[in-house]
């Protein structure tokens, strides 16, 4: 129902005809809607009648006690203020997109003799050369893994690859080829790097057929070792082509589709760079005003190319609302040609068919968690301030009794919840009360065996512990080489009560601290919980078993059978340390020089 103190019939007759954006503003200044119409006038008075609005719309028009206008040249004009007012203001009655700050990229800095690769995230301002966007962090990482594996350039820092004067652990397991010591010359690196670009750029027919001609030089010359080294480049970047759904297409392309549930929606897209599958990114937009999936589908992408790369292709299913405004907005945004396709075939029209799966499987995932597991993850996100939802997390926590039998322990959650199949426990054999070496230890070795492809690498990943622990869990990750994962102690606070956790960044000085009903609080100290329980767990069982184990076992040549000899010929563990030299030699299996052996064990 109106408000009747708003004078909406003065607002009517001064209403322009012409293309525009209008805001319905509450009492207390709040942007209710934004909304973007041809005919301002026209699209006012639908709002502003006594019956037949939906029930949404009507309750919405009960707060609204003032309307701006602003009139466009052109309604592409229009739709592009409205995409970025939407983004500005997030009125509670528009279609929000909840979106990532910005998606990472591959990033080659060719302003060194021997350039580097990485992952980067942010303007493109840095001197080089750019390739992506990828989904998620997790798919700029895949494909470094899967560079590494191929071309031997290095992804290290500068910082770390002046300061080498031998050859990391990466040049050991044979993914660097150690630029920094000298042990391979420019033209060698350059050519590895112009492979490295043709991989990125999706050229892999064209690097397939380049690679075939220098293995039939190399061999022409006789050099069987350099030939047999191309041979081996050209069967991993077949590997790698089959393991993509997309193969033998070029150029940049999204495919964006939609599939609904009730009130229910969730949006997938997925992107092609190259030709090549770069990962897909599922959204679960909530209408507020009964939209449909058209009316949906064009205000998500309204507003997800915002300060992003436009593609020269964009594949939707189903047809939007106003396709052809959202092309010539897209357009002007872009200063490019933009194709919306709706009626994809071939090639395009299978990448939609899984697109769809894919949307329709996330979205009953979502039905299900979204009042627990996803509403936590969101929160953990926006209280960390992460440019994404972390979709992978694992928590590390060492348990010990004053250095004896320490486990650490490494759990792993996601946007499922735990998963339990790929917990792990690591067994330190130090025997000092360190938790940083026994930190520093485990972390060394999980993230060495991701490094050579047994694994996934996390998103976010926890400690058990403060500054200390973060310092030791960030030094790992340095020598390692491992970039993009965001890493967050979890101490205990006064009293070890629950409630009152600090939070540390590496590099930051200040605690974060968070309200004891937080939900991102809760859900941090569900995680470091079930990492304390399995690492608990773990400790208890291994000083069990060497409780239970007998101290003969302690003894160089005493095994099962000579054991079960010994205490059943001289009756009990007691005995046999009482025993002298000649009754343990009388024993059968127990020769003289053992007897001594045992003796020395357990008089000196």
């Amino acid at each position: 129902m109106l408000d009747p103190k708003f004078d909406y019939e003065t607002l009517l007759r001064r209403a322009p005809n012409g293309p525009g954006v209008y805001q319905f503003v509450s009492g207390k200044g709040e942007v209710l809607y934004v909304g973007k119409a041809k005919s301002l006038k026209k699209r006012l008075s639908s709002y502003f009648r006594k019956s037949g609005m939906p029930p949404k719309t009507n309750a919405m028009m009960s707060h609204v006690q003032d309307v701006e206008l602003t009139l466009t040249h052109t309604e592409s004009e229009a739709l592009l203020l409205e995409s970025n007012l939407i983004k500005k203001h997030r009125p509670r009655y528009n279609i929000v997109l909840r979106d990532d700050k910005s998606y990472p990229y591959i990033r080659l800095d060719d302003s060194h003799a021997f350039p580097r690769l990485s992952f980067y995230r942010g303007s493109r301002r840095e001197p080089g050369q750019y390739f992506g966007p990828y989904a998620s962090a997790h798919s700029v990482r895949q494909t470094l893994s899967q560079l590494q594996k191929i071309f031997p350039v290095r992804q290290c820092e500068d910082t770390f690859y002046r300061l080498r004067s031998r050859p990391c652990l990466q040049y050991q397991i044979e993914r660097c080829s150690a630029p920094c010591v000298g042990l391979v010359g420019e033209d060698v690196y350059a050519e590895d790097v112009k492979q490295a670009i043709l991989f990125l750029e999706g050229r892999d027919t064209t690097l397939a057929d380049y690679l075939a001609d220098k293995m039939e030089e190399k061999s022409g010359e006789q050099d069987y070792e350099m030939a047999a080294r191309y041979r081996d480049r050209i069967k991993a970047i077949r590997r790698v082509i089959e393991h993509q759904y997309i193969s033998g297409g070029d150029g940049d392309s999204d495919v964006i589709v939609l599939c609904a549930d009730n009130e229910h929606f969730c949006i997938d897209v997925t992107f092609i760079r190259g030709g090549r599958n770069s990962g897909s990114k599922s959204f679960f937009p909530k209408p507020s005003l009964d939209e449909d999936t058209s009316q949906v589908l064009a205000a998500f992408i309204g507003q997800f190319y915002i300060n992003k790369v436009i593609p020269e292709e964009i594949v939707v299913y189903p047809q939007p609302e106003n396709k052809t405004l959202l092309e010539s907005a897209l357009m002007r945004h872009a200063k490019k040609k933009v194709k919306i396709i709706v009626r994809p075939r071939g090639r395009r029209a299978r990448v939609v068919e899984q697109a769809l799966s894919n949307a329709e499987a996330r979205l009953s995932v979502h039905i299900a968690n979204r009042h627990n597991q996803i509403e936590r993850i969101e929160a953990l996100r926006q209280y960390l301030d992460l440019d994404e939802v972390p979709n992978r997390i694992e928590c590390f926590d060492a348990s010990h009794i004053s250095g004896e039998s320490t486990v650490v322990s490494c759990v792993v959650f996601d946007i499922n919840g735990p998963r339990k199949s790929d917990y792990r426990r690591f067994n330190i054999e130090h025997g000092r009360a360190d938790d940083y070496a026994a930190l520093t230890e485990a972390l060394h070795r999980r993230f060495k065996k991701i490094k050579k492809g047994e694994g996934e690498f996390p998103d976010l990943l926890l400690i058990d512990g403060g500054k200390g622990q973060v310092n030791a869990a960030k030094a790992v990750l340095d020598e390692l080489q491992v970039e993009g994962i965001v890493i967050l102690g979890v101490a205990k606070g006064l009293g070890r009560k629950p409630g009152r956790e600090r939070f540390f960044f590496p590099g930051r000085r200040q605690p974060l601290l968070a309200a004891s009903d937080s939900p991102a609080l809760h859900y941090i100290q569900f995680i470091r919980d079930e990492a304390h329980r399995f690492a608990i767990t773990g400790h208890r069982q291994r000083r069990s078993k060497k409780t239970r184990r007998s101290k003969l076992h302690e003894i160089p040549g005493i095994g099962n059978v000579k054991r079960q000899a010994l205490l059943k010929h001289l009756g009990g563990l007691q005995e046999v340390a009482r025993a002298g030299v000649d009754d343990l030699a009388d024993v059968p299996g127990i020769s003289r020089q053992l007897a001594q052996r045992i003796y020395s064990f357990f008089h000196e």
